[in-house]
Formats: structure tokens, sequence, C-alpha cells
């Protein structure tokens, strides 16, 4: 008998306040250009300083959620986000905008480290990123639909605000200090585990970050000054690009470990690198829509491998929240790597730039993957010659390490016992 799955609603909607920023990044990036009269590098740099901030959030909370408690942590972020972002929606002044973006940016790093944190200690992380990605693709999608037709420049801004105060009531329900995830066997120990394989998939997911976040934080330009499309036309593309990543989560979702980690994440980044650079030499609403949408279809179904591949080195969460750290790290970077490369070589080659350094990082990422194959197995669970059902009760089941083989391990040879009589 299996219990049944309960869904971590809480930590679904902590995901999605804390990751709504990013998604967000485009219009807010042009928004803040248009309405507050900034060149593009300058909004492109209050983008990257929301995102900084937002990472160095992450690296100083990775192992402190328990300590402090995962309830504490995740109002304490909700309520940065809600006055930094509100006070940076509701004023024009330059160094005040910077200020209340930094300041978002803090909040929305911590919502995202305590709920990476738990996550990793689920049952199923990559159900629960999955679920996580989903509510927050739908909801940047309504932003997107609704935002171009509205003037003002804080308007992404406030909608982040008014997520984090809708998430609030849910924090109710989140542990509190004492109430910490237990791992028991030597998992439990303060050594962090996989140190090498989460080394090599923190810095490449660094610049896996910066590469994604280097054409989202200049996509509105392209479509409205390469591309020749109206702002409104602009906003449709990008929620039907992030209905796409729906459809793409929902299959990741139904195809869990089934193909393991590896192939979705190295195939998924080499796709990825091709629609970049399809998206990047954009000229028309067609070649502009297609790369856009199947960009944003790919990307959260690698991204959603990646998050799983995270948690599962380490269940207290600890390569969960250090990786992703490193991710915003990239993500910080993007806007204004994006509208550097842009302004000196052209969008064009920046895609191909983009791309090429896309095919190289899927290298390391798929040997990560290839190395680890998640966590232990549960006894009795791995079938006589191995193969997909081990990968996918690792990513299942939290059970202790050191009990039983891990993934890939070495079969123990079968030896055939003769018995006298029936």
């Amino acid at each position: 008998m299996f219990a049944p799955r309960t869904t971590p609603w809480p930590l679904v909607a902590l995901f999605t306040a804390g990751y709504l920023a990013p998604y967000l990044l485009p219009t807010t990036v042009g928004r803040l250009e248009r309405g507050l009269g900034l060149s593009a590098t300058q909004a492109g740099a209050v983008g990257s300083a929301l995102l900084l901030s937002s990472a160095a959030a992450g690296f100083l909370l990775a192992s402190r959620v328990e300590r402090t408690g995962a309830r504490t942590l995740a109002r304490l972020g909700l309520l940065l986000a809600a006055v930094g972002y509100g006070a940076a929606a509701l004023t024009t002044a330059v160094p005040a905008v910077v200020a209340g973006a930094v300041i978002g940016g803090v909040g929305s790093g911590t919502a995202t480290t305590v709920a990476a944190t738990r996550i990793a200690a689920e049952r199923d992380p990559h159900r629960a990123s999955t679920l996580g990605l989903l509510s927050v693709s739908a909801l940047a999608g309504v932003v997107y639909l609704t935002v171009p037709h509205l003037p003002g420049h804080g308007l992404t801004l406030a909608a982040i605000t008014l997520t984090a105060l809708a998430v609030w009531p849910l924090t109710s329900r989140l542990p509190g200090r004492t109430a910490g995830p237990r791992v028991a066997g030597p998992e439990a120990t303060t050594r962090l585990p996989h140190r090498r394989s989460g080394a090599v998939l923190a810095g490449a997911m660094l610049l896996w970050s910066l590469a994604q976040n280097a054409l989202w934080g200049v996509s509105g330009r392209i479509g409205v000054g390469q591309a020749n499309l109206s702002e409104p036309t602009v906003g449709v593309v990008f929620a039907v690009a992030l209905g796409a990543g729906l459809l793409g989560v929902l299959g990741a979702g139904a195809l869990g470990a089934r193909m393991g980690r590896a192939l979705p994440i190295g195939g998924g980044t080499v796709l990825i690198a091709g629609c970049i650079a399809l998206s990047a030499s954009a000229t028309g609403l067609g070649s502009f829509a297609a790369g856009e949408i199947a960009w944003n279809t790919f990307y959260p179904v690698v991204l959603s491998y990646l998050i799983g591949l995270a948690a599962s080195l380490d269940p207290r969460g600890r390569w969960a929240v250090l990786v992703g750290s490193a991710s915003s790290l990239g993500t910080a970077a993007g806007p204004l790597s994006g509208s550097v490369l842009s302004a000196q070589a052209g969008f064009p080659v920046m895609g191909a730039v983009l791309g090429a350094g896309l095919l190289v990082v899927a290298l390391p990422m798929t040997a990560v993957a290839l190395h680890t194959g998640g966590r232990p197995l549960l006894p009795g669970a791995v079938r006589r010659r191995g193969g997909h059902p081990a990968a996918v009760v690792a990513a299942a089941t939290a059970t202790p390490a050191g009990l039983v083989p891990e993934v890939g391990a070495p079969e123990q040879p079968v030896i055939e016992i003769p018995l006298d009589g029936t």
C-alpha cells in the first residue's frame, strides 16, 4: 500500500510569489524604461539589481531555514516583497524605485529559499516544483494579457505586491522553528553531500540562467524594435508563450522520471539554444512568436528537472537553495548582459552567442544528471536489471541513505542455489 500524495499548496503558493518577479522581468524592465525615461541599459541594471538581491538572500539563508523556521522566514520574505515592490510601484523617483526593487528582491529571494528548502524535503520534489511552475506561469500569463492595456511604470510591481499579500495567510500552515525536516542516517549530519556534483551544477546553472534571461530581459525590445510589433501584440505573444509553457510543465509532470533526468536536461537545453537563436533573429510576427513560444515551452520543462536534480542531492534542501541562488545570480546578470550584447553586436549575434554558450553548458549539467542518480532506493524496489523503475522510486521516496544502494550502483551478482526435492 502506498500513502496518498498530498499537494503542498502553501509551498506552491510561496514558490509562485518568489518566482513571479523573474517571470515578469521583460515587462518590468520595459515599463521602467518607458515610464521613467531610463535608457535600455539603465532599466536592465535595475532589473539586475532586483534579481541580484534575490540571489544574495538565497545564499545567506540556505542553511538557516530549519533553525529560524519556515513560517517566520516566509512571512518576512512576503513582507519585504510587499513593502519593496509596493513602494517602487507608487513612486516615480528613480532612487526610490531602485531601493524598492532591491528590497522586494530580497523578499522574493527569501520566499524562494523557503519554498526550495521545503520542496526538497517532500516525497516527490519534482511534482511540487512542477505545480509551482504551473502556478507562476499561469499568473504571469494573466499579467501579460492585462498590463499592456494599462498605463504606468509600476503595474507589474504592483502585481507582485498583491501576490505576496495573497500568499501571506497560507504561511500559517508552514512549520515553525522546531518542525524542520528530519533526515535519518548519514544525511542528517551537517556535511554537505555530493559537493563536486553540486558545485558543478551550481556553476552550470549560473550560466544557463544567464543565457535564458539575457534574451528574456530584451525580448520585449526585440518584438517592438526589431519585429516591429506593438506592445499589446508582444504581450499577447508572451501570454501565449507562457500558456505553452503550462503545457510543457504538464507534460514534464506526466512524464516524471520515466526518461531519467539526463535526457530532458541535455536534450532540452539543446532545443532551447535553437529557440533563442530563432527568437533573437526574428524580423516579423511569425518568427518572433515561433521562437518565444517554443522557447517558453521547453524552458520550464528543463527547469523543473534541474530543480528536482538539485533537490535530490540533499534532502535537507541546501543544494536546492544554493543551486537556485546561483541560478538567480545568472538571472540577475542576464538583463544587463543582454542589453550590452545587443547594443554592441545586435540581437541576432547576441542570440548566436547565447545559443553557443548553452550548448557548452549542456554537457556538465547532463554529466551531473548521469553521475547522481537521485535519492536512494526503497529496499526491494530495484529490479534485477535496474532501469527506469529505479529512477522513479529514487525521485519519489525519502529513504535514508546508506540503507540501500543508490541508483546507478553496480548490480550484485545473482547466484542460483539448487534445492533438492520439490
